[in-house]
């Protein structure tokens, strides 16, 4: 099925992915997003903030401490009650995976009640490096140290990583699949790549969950997050779709969604 136009299919009017000044690397208050996406027309919105653990990271964490999400879920919840009559808001996570941190990560997930959990992987643990590598970061210094170790060594480290996360982690969507080394301009996928990205969409079609399509792409690379051909993958195993726009600022709650109207998609969640 081709969906041709916003109003054929309520996914549109959902935001799944969507954060707040409390992550670290984002503007806006909680309520700025909710009234953003009322703007917009949206239906419901669902806050997806990031959650990690372990993670060594200079300068400065780009992440929820526990303390934070008490902050989270009490806004949340005000918003919740102040909106009702105007949109549906769902609080979610967006949890990063290391595994060298997975029973604590378990935990944490178990302690709340999350109406999505998103689960994603920005952080790799390289020989030598004091601090993990963020693989999503468009700074200059993280861009040379993924050239120095290969763009094709960490792509298979991160899909390989992500499969052990969607298997033993208890999560309902997997988050942005091909964006790691976004901002590498050569980066590109071997066919092993695809290979491993193949038994990773099975691994998501076991746990029933549904793959985002994240509209950031089309302002990085002039396309959503995954890519076609991986979207194609994910639809031969039946897996459902997700639109979420990673919003790190109110004005891009729902941006590009027009842009996937005319993506072949053959299942989708509103």
């Amino acid at each position: 099925m081709v969906i041709k136009s916003p109003d054929q299919n309520p996914a549109f009017f959902c935001d799944s992915h969507i954060h707040t000044r409390l992550c670290g690397h984002a503007v806006g208050e909680m309520e700025e997003y909710v009234q953003a996406a009322i703007r917009k027309g949206l239906k419901k919105i669902i806050f997806l903030e990031h959650m990690e653990q372990g993670i060594r990271h200079t300068p400065g964490k780009t992440w929820l401490s526990a303390d934070d999400f008490d902050i989270y879920f009490s806004e949340g919840q005000r918003l919740q009650a102040a909106y009702k009559d105007q949109i549906i808001i769902g609080l979610g996570v967006e949890c990063g995976y290391n595994p060298d941190t997975h029973d604590i990560l378990q935990a944490r997930l178990a302690e709340r009640r999350w109406d999505q959990i998103g689960i994603s992987c920005h952080f790799l643990k390289i020989d030598g490096m004091a601090d993990h590598l963020n693989m999503f970061s468009s700074k200059e210094s993280n861009i040379l140290i993924a050239r120095q170790v290969g763009a094709e060594t960490i792509l298979d480290r991160y899909f390989i990583t992500l499969t052990e996360a969607v298997r033993s982690l208890p999560g309902t969507m997997l988050c942005h699949l091909d964006a790691a080394l976004r901002y590498l301009p050569e980066i590109s996928f071997t066919e092993s790549h695809y290979v491993l990205i193949d038994t990773l969409l099975q691994a998501v079609s076991t746990k029933g969950m549904a793959v985002e399509i994240n509209s950031s792409g089309f302002a990085i690379r002039r396309e959503q997050f995954p890519n076609r051909r991986i979207l194609a993958m994910a639809q031969s195993y039946n897996i459902p779709f997700i639109f979420g726009s990673d919003a790190h600022k109110p004005e891009d709650v729902g941006r590009y969604f027009d842009l996937i109207a005319s993506l072949p998609l053959s299942e989708v969640y509103p």
